[in-house]
């Protein structure tokens, strides 16, 4: 067995990063942007009001001062006239201010009677005028590799920007493997159940920023996981669930090395999820998950997640680790890394009664994995430990 470190590792050798692909920025949240993004213009290109109000000269600014109204700016059609002495623009947010205006009152702090407005309120010292270029300037760069979120998107919108160079997103084979598995709305026989790991694995790969599809189940011989890896071909990445351990059904290690899989590693010393195999198989990277529920999605949240994310051009690290204070006493750990389901609320972190690997519905509840290193002693009740969100 080797460490989770050590098999992530190695993974990350094995991971290749995608190739590049242009697509529409309405088309590019949650895509990796490949190349730097220039803005193609100043943001605001003028000086802006930030307030509804009336633009006058600084100097003029005091309380009791009266001013006549001359014009109007709005968002998207200007004042361009001079704004002499004792004269004030109306004007609204977003608004070009004229050259000549240094101040604008907010229409809260002024009197108006007709044409002519009075300060009656403390206008205080800011001026409320967005300088030119205060958010960015033409030619700023935004940085790749960047994940494009809303807010990004946003961002780049108002640059001008209207497609970015990303990197196509990893296409994940899934198979589930098993005499005793039916895809869900089937009818399962009397000692079958229902393959839930693929579609968890699919929904945590496709929110990673993958692309995964769920191929058909391969059944415990030979010819069938055959089918299914050649089905599998032109994956960046194949991922198995179940048949990767040492049983007599256990078939997947021997039918992909019969196809070619180079082997780089096989076991790690953690809990869940100690059968994982990794290797290559006709220029795709492949990872062997266990079949129990929860070993597969802890596997898929500290290994394959961190890889679908490094193909994409992100860095390659672990997931997050933050630490949090034990809400009970928790005993001495083993010889393997323990990934414990536990809730974290109010900032402490309780584990979850019922570790076993094949409970859905205790992972389902969890929102965090306490991470328990090999030998680790017992704990008591607000100890500092780390883990990671889920």
């Amino acid at each position: 067995m080797i460490s989770v470190e050590d098999a992530r590792a190695l993974l990350f050798e094995l991971a290749h990063q995608m190739p590049e692909e242009t697509v529409p920025l309405v088309e590019a949240r949650n895509r990796v942007l490949a190349r730097d993004v220039e803005a193609q213009r100043t943001q605001p290109p003028f000086p802006a009001s930030a307030m509804d109000g009336y633009g006058v000269r600084a100097d003029e600014i005091t309380n009791g001062a009266s001013f006549r109204v001359i014009g109007e700016a709005a968002a998207g059609s200007r004042f361009s006239g001079p704004v002499g002495p004792g004269q004030a623009v109306r004007i609204f947010t977003g608004a070009p201010v004229p050259d000549d205006v240094g101040f604008v009152v907010i229409q809260e702090d002024v009197d108006r009677v007709g044409d002519t407005i009075t300060i009656i309120g403390n206008t205080g010292e800011n001026s409320n005028i967005r300088p030119a270029g205060g958010d960015f300037a033409e030619g700023q760069v935004f940085a790749a590799p960047k994940r494009l979120g809303p807010a990004d998107i946003a961002l780049l919108a108002s640059m001008n920007i209207s497609k970015v160079t990303v990197t196509r997103k990893p296409d994940v084979a899934l198979i589930s493997t098993g005499d005793e598995l039916v895809m869900p709305g089937e009818t399962p026989g009397p000692d079958q159940i229902i393959a839930s790991n693929t579609f968890g694995l699919k929904a945590l790969f496709d929110q990673a920023g993958a692309q995964a599809r769920i191929l058909p189940i391969a059944r415990d011989n030979v010819a069938s996981l055959k089918t299914a890896l050649d089905l599998a071909r032109g994956a960046d990445l194949v991922v198995t669930i179940g048949g990767a351990s040492v049983g007599d059904h256990d078939l997947v290690a021997q039918v992909a090395t019969d196809l070619g899989l180079q082997r780089a590693f096989y076991k790690v010393a953690m809990r869940p999820g100690k059968p994982l195999m990794a290797g290559t198989i006709d220029g795709a990277m492949m990872m062997g998950l266990p079949g129990n529920p929860v070993s597969a999605m802890v596997c898929g949240v500290l290994f394959a997640v961190p890889v679908i994310h490094a193909m994409m051009g992100l860095p390659a690290r672990s997931p997050e680790l933050r630490q949090g204070e034990l809400a009970v006493d928790v005993a001495a750990n083993g010889s393997r890394e323990h990934y414990m389901r536990a809730v974290l609320a109010d900032d402490l972190l309780t584990p979850l009664n019922n570790q076993d690997s094949s409970l859905l519905s205790v992972l389902s509840q969890a929102n965090a994995l306490l991470v328990r290193p090999i030998g680790d002693p017992a704990r008591p009740a607000g100890h500092l430990v780390d883990y990671i969100p889920i």
